[in-house]
């Protein structure tokens, strides 16, 4: 009888012990935490279960058109090792779309009864692999269904978009990790019957994976389709041009000498009446000329595209996505560049901006999420204009304050709770975490003791004295990385 009762006594102790290690276990993929939803404060995205998610999204156009298995391989564990967590692509670039294995799109047109024929791997089992691919790294893939310019161009009819859109649903569906992007650098008033037609027969079959719409440059997803039931969230494109670049591509929708301030389409999109989580999804790219078309134009460095992101997400975007000329398109030897992009893409994917972004990622998850706002009326005084613009936002008990050219900037600390505060400067560049000291509560003016400069960029982080976020959760994070 004792024998019996040590080993009841034995077995409960492995079960016990079993059940706590499962519940301290983390998911192995994001998804395991539920589909992604928007958060109830319609601001941010999370799992269904309550995990936050901050979208760091990597742009690759063209991968399904211009990559073989292994490049598809190879280019997943980079985008991983940098801390991206979607992967932008175009299914459908063009209507004559060809990829890397001479495999047509559409070798029927817009029919796709027969797509799938037996022993051959056609262009959509490669876009599967893709996503397979994508799902195995624990990365979101944000399909473009159709680019723009073939749909203006009139080249899908409504009625083939219903057709293309009941394939994609019926083909895609089934994945954890897909997002849809209706649009493709595209107005939503040029052939917006297509759009619609293409993005409620998706909705239609599948419920359950977010939706969006990619915009053309300088303009914003809620000027056209904000009321729509499918549109679960607001894009917008801040383009590439610079201050006072009128010349390019598209229209020119915004106040003069704005071109680069990306923070304003947030605010913009957030004072709109359904309330919609908003992200950039295409700034500058990195190693882009100004304004795109005049390769001898100045080239957007890593000091650029932190700076959109920074701004952007402190502004209110829900994350932010990145992108190389070079990595956009998929460059390679064999390949006819644009935009004057020279190096292949498995170079650029370890370019300083590239690897730069998931210091911002690390940061905003190092605090409270869902209760972040941005909040302007941290800084005291007037704020600067163009690059001297100061962006600031905060929770509870903590301020981030983004500051680009390390000008003094003096902050208003009763904004957040605690008697006494602590301060440290982030790096973007490298996530280091520099200890400024202890403070009483009130004012204080701030600048780090290096060089005023544009691009000598830093965040202030200031919290309640009481709070651990930095030590516990931020310089955790960055230490392995």
């Amino acid at each position: 009888m004792k024998k019996y009762t040590i080993l009841i006594f034995l077995l409960l102790l492995i079960t016990l012990s079993s059940t706590a290690q499962n519940k301290s276990k983390k998911p192995d993929m994001p998804w395991d935490n539920g589909k992604l939803k928007v958060s109830d404060n319609k601001r941010y995205l999370q799992h269904e279960n309550g995990t936050p998610f901050f979208w760091l999204g990597e742009t690759a156009w063209l991968l399904p058109s211009r990559s073989n298995r292994e490049e598809v391989d190879y280019f997943m564990n980079a985008t991983k090792n940098n801390g991206y967590n979607v992967v932008q692509i175009s299914v459908l670039h063009t209507v004559s779309a060809i990829n890397a294995y001479g495999d047509w799109a559409l070798p029927d047109g817009f029919d796709f009864r027969n797509i799938d024929k037996r022993g051959e791997y056609n262009y959509w089992q490669h876009v599967d692999y893709i996503v397979e691919r994508a799902r195995q790294s624990g990365i979101y893939i944000g399909i473009v269904c159709v680019w723009g310019t073939p749909v203006q161009q009139k080249q899908m009819t409504v009625e083939d978009a219903r057709k293309y859109g009941k394939f994609l649903a019926e083909r895609y569906k089934k994945y954890p990790n897909i997002v849809w992007l209706i649009g493709g650098d595209i107005r939503g008033d040029v052939e917006p019957e297509v759009w619609q037609a293409l993005a409620t027969t998706i909705r239609g079959m599948d419920p359950d994976h977010l939706m969006t719409f990619h915009p053309r440059g300088r303009t914003i997803s809620s000027t056209w389709f904000n009321n729509e039931p499918w549109l679960d969230f607001n894009m917008f494109q801040s383009g590439h041009r610079r201050y006072n670049q009128r010349n390019g591509d598209g229209d020119y929708p915004i106040e003069e000498n704005t071109e680069e301030d990306n923070w304003r389409f947030a605010g913009r999109s957030l004072a709109v009446s359904p309330l919609k989580p908003v992200i950039d999804g295409e700034p500058s790219y990195e190693d882009i000329p100004h304004g795109l078309h005049d390769v001898n134009e100045r080239r957007w460095q890593a000091e650029d595209v932190r700076r959109y992101a920074y701004w952007s997400v402190f502004a209110g975007s829900f994350g932010h996505t990145y992108g190389h000329n070079s990595t956009m398109q998929m460059l390679r030897p064999g390949y006819q560049p644009s935009f004057g992009a020279e190096k292949p893409w498995w170079e650029a994917v370890n370019d300083p901006g590239c690897r730069e972004m998931k210091y911002l990622k690390n940061l905003i998850l190092a605090f409270p999420f869902f209760e972040r706002i941005p909040d302007q009326s941290v800084i005291v005084g007037a704020n600067g204009l163009q690059y001297e613009r100061v962006i600031a936002t905060r929770g509870n008990d903590y301020i981030l304050v983004y500051n680009y050219t390390n000008r003094k900037v003096e902050i208003d600390m009763t904004k957040i709770s605690g008697a006494k505060k602590k301060a440290w400067w982030y790096s973007p560049v490298n996530g280091s975490v520099e200890y400024i000291g202890e403070f009483g509560n009130g004012r204080q003016v701030f600048a780090h003791d290096s060089e005023y400069r544009a691009g000598n960029d830093r965040v202030l982080i200031i919290t309640d004295a009481d709070t651990s976020y930095v030590e516990e959760n931020l310089m955790t994070v960055n230490s392995q990385q």
